[in-house]
């Protein structure tokens, strides 16, 4: 699990760049600038969970249990909240309508807070100092 929680963290943070660099440099000319900040919003929350994933990939204060808890939530949490927002931001550049399904977004942001919530649990049922 911990490798797994290193590589999926390390991936998030190299599309994480490429989708900041996309939206920096190849959305300015194609959608509004509030599109550009909702974008990078979800941008800047794939990268604080990729850190998240590396930091807990790395550390021996939470047991598998909980690690495999919050990585699922935090992966649900990201296609749902991120995903939705990439593609609410983007919606006048494609087909389908992404605001058919923005009520997803919320429920993203659940699933994240939900793990960050498994977090502080796991954090205080360690018997270790």
């Amino acid at each position: 699990m911990n490798k797994k929680l290193l590589i999926t963290g390390t991936i998030l943070g190299i599309t994480g760049i490429i989708l900041g660099a996309f939206a920096a440099h190849g959305l300015e000319k194609l959608v509004s600038s509030n599109n550009i900040k909702s974008f990078e919003t979800g941008v800047r929350y794939q990268m604080y969970h990729s850190f998240l994933f590396i930091i807990l990939g790395a550390t021996s204060y939470v047991n598998l249990k909980y690690k495999k808890t919050i990585f699922y939530l935090v992966i649900i949490g990201l296609i749902l909240f991120s995903g939705s927002i990439y593609g609410l931001a983007t919606n006048e550049l494609t087909a389908f309508d992404f605001k058919t399904i923005a009520i997803i977004t919320p429920l993203g942001g659940l699933s994240l807070i939900i793990a960050w919530v498994v977090m502080l649990i796991a954090i205080l049922n360690t018997k270790v100092d």
